[in-house]
């Protein structure tokens, strides 16, 4: 795939049809943090930036990123930032005040929502953000659509001088569609911050004019969506009975029940979900007896819609259609299908395939931290954890998560339960997450003389999300040589007394080291630190082990205390030589000493 070609189609995911919109925008500047389901953004970005002659960075996390973005753009740049829905959370900040003064250059800012948590701690609905700091809020369908959104998006925040939504979700981020290609505008713009303290330092007396500015260039924006043809409608049958109102992935659904329905209705599709074009909602509403919302996650156009006067409202609030998680083709089918009386149909049936929840990989240097940490607790401990691969620790029989919320909220949530409680905390945290948001809440730990355990699990890369670099990796987003941050040095700089650096594949020493800091009054720092297992695989695999069944006693620690997924029952315990790394972790924890490397 050559995302930079200048005519024809490409095979684009939705996220990278983004990135397409972008250059066709002219973007000069790109950040992120990585964050399913937004990822793909930040990485295509990451493999064009020097070709395609822009400047692109992973930052320390989204509020950085949306920061640099920022500055780049009231420098006269066009920029965009990308961000999963709770990576808005930590920007949250920075966007909600620049809204105030406006931006030079365009920003775009893509945000993915990731309806029925696939792979985030919560489902929350970002277009409340667009509302609750009064910005304009696009949200395209399908892959084409990101691309052609993505460009709208840029005129739109050039035109109002105001940073602009483009709002995506798992599905239309993850499709894969065949993108009518535009040209690649070559901007060669050149930033310069031309000083305006009015207008860009928000005191209080320059943030009392930034928001009447605001609020007049948000009445500009609603001219705009009123004569847009982001915002359209579709007729299904000569004479429609129904007016239906959706937008984003659920269109596409809602067009292929409409169609299986067999009924004439009109569809007000939605582009630009704030402001909503309120005249144009009007006429449309007061055209039909019976209006129906077809929307995922909150009933946010239909608490609008309401507002706008519409009586006999289907949607969320009345029940029709579920609250929580993402839709289907079915749902919508079969929510419709109850609203207008007509037979229901039996939704696809799934195959029958065992379940098989996400795990740790084979050799994985967590599960080892983790199973030394058992150990040295007596499994007593209460494991506050964060947001990385670690978090599978939660999985039997590792066990070793108790609590998880957000980026650095396993540690800061650590110091709270030790001050409130005699338990003994044990807090895991990832190297990436611990530059995005782990130093404060060490700090705090320090300042105010918390006592727990605070592990960082370094394998020296943001795993999860794709092997993306990070301040300690010594490599930047465009493949830049860049200072190794070491974050030990961090630690020692914050004051901490107590740090080891320690390699889980030794097991012994692991365990050992956990008993120390257990006991140390004040906060403990051990850095768990191995790379990951799917980089080293990389370099070429090591013999894999297998266990002698003369030796073996089946008292079965391996699979029921660790449970590496290269072992496996098959009347006797085997390791699997595909899956094995040859770690040889599991070597060590065997009493029987019954594990050795393959012959």
């Amino acid at each position: 795939m050559d995302i930079l070609k200048n005519k024809g189609t490409l095979l684009l995911l939705g996220n990278e049809a983004v990135v397409r919109g972008a250059l066709e925008s002219g973007v000069n500047v790109a950040t992120t943090y990585p964050g399913t389901p937004a990822s793909e953004i930040g990485d295509t970005f990451s493999k064009i930036a020097k070709k395609a002659d822009i400047y692109f960075e992973y930052s320390v996390n989204e509020k950085v990123a949306a920061e640099v973005a920022i500055g780049a753009s009231v420098s006269g740049l066009r920029s965009i930032v990308s961000m999963k829905h709770v990576g808005l959370n930590v920007a949250s900040d920075a966007l909600a005040t620049i809204a105030y003064s406006g931006v030079r250059g365009a920003l775009v800012i893509a945000v993915a929502d990731d309806p029925s948590c696939y792979s985030s701690q919560n489902e929350q609905d970002s277009r409340y953000y667009a509302l609750l700091m009064n910005l304009p809020m696009l949200e395209p369908s399908t892959s084409q659509e990101a691309k052609d959104m993505t460009k709208a998006a840029f005129k739109l925040s050039e035109k109002l001088e105001l940073p602009v939504f483009l709002r995506l979700s798992t599905r239309v981020s993850h499709v894969r569609e065949n993108v009518k290609l535009g040209k690649i505008m070559k901007n060669n713009r050149k930033g310069c911050f031309e000083k305006n303290p009015m207008r860009f330092v928000n005191v209080p007396a320059g943030a009392r004019i930034g928001h009447k500015r605001l609020l007049s260039q948000m009445e500009k924006a609603k001219d705009i969506s009123e004569k847009s043809n982001l915002n359209q409608i579709v007729k299904i049958g000569k004479k429609p009975k129904i007016g239906i109102i959706t937008s984003g992935v659920s269109y596409t659904y809602t067009m292929e029940a409409v169609k299986k329905l067999g009924i004439d209705a009109s569809i007000l599709k939605l582009g630009i979900v704030h402001p909503l074009p309120e005249k144009m909602c009007e006429d449309f509403i007061n055209s039909f007896k019976k209006i129906v919302v077809v929307e995922e996650l909150e009933p946010y156009l239909e608490k609008q819609i309401k507002a706008l006067g519409a009586k006999n409202v289907h949607g969320k609030t009345t029940n029709d259609f579920p609250r929580t998680f993402e839709y289907t083709p079915d749902i919508v089918f079969n929510s419709m299908a109850k609203i207008l009386g007509k037979k229901t149909v039996k939704t696809s049936e799934k195959l029958n395939a065992p379940s098989r929840p996400p795990v740790l990989c084979p050799g994985c240097s967590h599960r080892a931290t983790f199973y030394a940490a058992k150990i040295a607790s007596k499994d007593k401990a209460i494991y506050s954890t964060d947001i990385g691969c670690y978090a599978l620790g939660v999985q039997l029989p590792l066990a070793t998560a108790d609590l998880l919320m957000c980026m650095g909220g396993g540690v800061g949530a650590a110091g709270g339960i030790s001050k409130a409680t005699k338990q003994k905390v044990i807090a895991f945290i990832g190297d990436s997450t611990f530059f995005h948001a782990g130093i404060p809440a060490l700090i705090n730990a320090v300042y105010n003389n918390h006592k727990f355990v605070y592990t960082i699990l370094d394998n020296r890369t943001t795993a999860m999300t794709g092997h993306q670099p990070h301040p300690g990796t010594g490599i930047t987003g465009m493949g830049n040589i860049a200072p190794n941050i070491k974050i030990e040095d961090i630690v020692r700089g914050i004051g901490v007394k107590f740090i080891e650096i320690l390699d889980p594949y030794n097991v012994k020493k692991t365990i050992s080291a956990f008993r120390r800091a257990l006991e140390y009054d004040g906060v403990s720092v051990l850095i768990a630190r191995h790379p990951c297992t799917l980089l080293e695989l990389r370099k070429g695999k090591k013999k894999p082990y297998q266990v002698n069944q003369s030796k073996c006693k089946e008292c079965r620690i391996c699979i029921d205390r660790f449970g590496c997924p290269a072992l496996y029952v098959d009347n006797k315990i085997h390791i699997n030589p595909l899956l094995c790394v040859g770690c040889g972790v599991c070597a060590q924890i065997c009493p029987a000493k019954a594990i050795g490397v393959k012959k």
